[in-house]
């Protein structure tokens, strides 16, 4: 696929509005498969079809985008035109937004989300918020950042008991997240050399805008935040991008990574002890602003997503699948696995972070950010999108064909309702899948090892 260039092509335009259409079908078609206790202000059973060609189409336009000639000013129109029916539409792949309410509620009321679950809302007057929740969550306390809740402590402040009004909020607040990303990639990519207009083309996957601008995740906001700090950093301003990679992890705690590999790749002995002083700093005033203290720094954090089950998560699957051919528990040999391979991606992560320098760090940070997403307890796909933002950033890879396609392709994973489309029985299925991807990349990276070259950044006065 070759890089998009700054001369413009009249072709743009026909795929732009295919794009837009399939968004649009998405849109409207979504609600009513979404299904759901909260009955959206607009929900036509246009039928799972008109649905997935919105996707299909969306998905195409997008590829298709990938091999013209646009700017990066194109680009932007484009993705703004194709966001604004996935604004008005309800939560679609996920039901999250309703548990951001309600843990939201919590705060309002003065109850600590990290001590207690949204269950506790049917004791205070607050059965409708409680009734929007998944059932599977209704019992977990949050495993979010106090900034975040905070935040919509003060959505639900305003829009009182209507969670439609309350949910098109919290999507106008993760919609800043999409805003920097626009702003910060293509900057991103322009220090390193790469073409910004092909990494804003990354920012419009399909992945981004379905499975985190229409699903109303808050990883959105949480990245967005993390490339603009990892860009100021880039930029030699090291405190800023320390400091607003802290506030992303007041978010969501995995936006912490990124600060070691900024330190170890721009800073002296000196420099270290100052920007963790200056991470500690944010997270502890962020703590204290919002009342809720340090107590969201915990295992719930990182248990919660052990909650669930998905053929898609490689230790579950792995787990499964061996459970059927021997005597074992499936659920406590997926669990073992899990950690294995938790403990593997952070092996992983630990020395790509020894081995990171300024020309490599972000590429480095965004494999390790993916790393850890697909071996972590529950792959969903939007996880994917932590990394893969930085990597779109990153020269040669953000030229990836079957990158691009992979990345079109996962957006098919879950259903409109947030289930997964694949159920724990399709495992083995997902076993051999990524073992293939697995022998291919050793196979590809040992034929490339000779011919590896690391890009240099490009003066500083020329980003």
């Amino acid at each position: 696929m070759p890089p998009i260039s700054t001369r413009p092509d009249r072709s743009l335009w026909p795929w732009a509005c295919l794009g837009l259409a399939g968004s649009i079908l998405v849109a409207l078609a979504g609600p009513h498969l979404a299904g759901g206790p909260v009955r959206w202000w607009f929900d036509p059973s246009l039928g799972a079809v008109a649905f997935y060609a919105g996707i299909v189409a969306l998905c195409v336009a997008w590829l298709a985008l990938g091999r013209l000639v646009v700017t990066t000013g194109q680009l932007r129109i484009v993705g703004a035109a194709w966001c604004v029916p996935l604004l008005i539409t309800a939560p679609l792949f996920s039901q999250d937004a309703y548990s951001y309410l309600a843990q939201g509620t919590l705060v309002h009321l003065g109850i600590d989300p990290y001590h207690h679950a949204p269950a506790v809302l049917a004791t205070v007057g607050q059965g409708h918020v409680l009734g929007a929740v998944d059932p599977f969550w209704r019992h977990t306390t949050a495993p979010y950042g106090p900034l975040f809740l905070w935040i919509v402590s003060g959505i639900v402040a305003l829009t009182g008991s209507h969670l439609i009004g309350g949910v098109l909020l919290i999507r106008l607040l993760d919609l800043a997240g999409l805003v920097l990303l626009a702003m910060f990639v293509p900057r991103l990519a322009r220090a390193l050399g790469a073409d910004p207009a092909r990494a804003t083309w990354w920012v419009l996957s399909p992945l981004v805008l379905l499975e985190l601008v229409a699903a109303v995740h808050n990883d959105l906001l949480m990245i967005g935040l993390v490339v603009a700090g990892v860009t100021f950093a880039i930029e030699r301003r090291l405190l800023l991008g320390i400091a607003l990679c802290a506030l992303a992890a007041t978010i969501k705690l995995p936006a912490i990574a990124a600060i070691p590999f900024i330190l170890v790749a721009w800073g002296d002995r000196r420099t270290w002890v100052t920007g963790v002083t200056v991470a500690a700093v944010v997270v502890l005033a962020v703590s204290v602003i919002t009342g809720l203290g340090l107590g969201w720094i915990s295992t719930t954090v990182f248990s919660t997503p052990d909650k669930v089950r998905l053929a898609i998560t490689p230790a579950t699957a792995l787990g499964w699948t061996v459970a059927q051919l021997v005597p074992v528990g499936a659920h406590g040999l997926e669990s073992a696995l899990g950690v294995v391979a938790f403990g593997a991606s952070l092996v992983l992560g630990a020395v790509l972070l020894w081995r990171s320098r300024r020309e490599s760090m972000v590429r480095n940070l965004g494999i390790a950010l993916i790393a850890v997403a697909v071996c972590g307890p529950a792959a969903w796909p939007w996880y994917l999108t932590w990394g893969l933002v930085l990597l779109g950033a990153c020269p040669r890879i953000q030229d990836s064909r079957a990158l691009a396609v992979a990345v079109a392709a996962t957006v098919l994973v879950v259903k409109a309702d947030g289930i997964l489309a694949f159920p724990l029985r399709t495992a083995p299925v997902f076993v051999v899948l990524y073992l293939a991807v697995a022998v291919t990349a050793a196979v590809v990276v040992w034929r490339r090892r000779p011919a590896v070259r690391t890009a240099g950044l490009r003066p500083l006065a020329e980003s």
